[in-house]
């Protein structure tokens, strides 16, 4: 978990640290676990790179 320069990430740190909380209650814990699925889910966006069939190389 570190960039380029050695240092720690910090958005990676900040997740990590958000992920690690204990709920209180369950409505903490239903926001917790919203964050978590939140997250998966823009991830997934990112790295879904479908295929252009409609432009061929030459």
């Amino acid at each position: 978990m570190s960039d380029s320069n050695g240092f720690a990430d910090k958005n990676l740190s900040n997740v990590a640290e958000d992920l690690e909380q204990a709920p209180v209650n369950s409505h903490q814990a239903q926001q917790l676990q919203q964050d978590k699925n939140d997250r998966r889910h823009q991830d997934a966006l990112n790295h879904d790179k479908k295929t252009d069939l409609k432009h061929f190389k030459s």
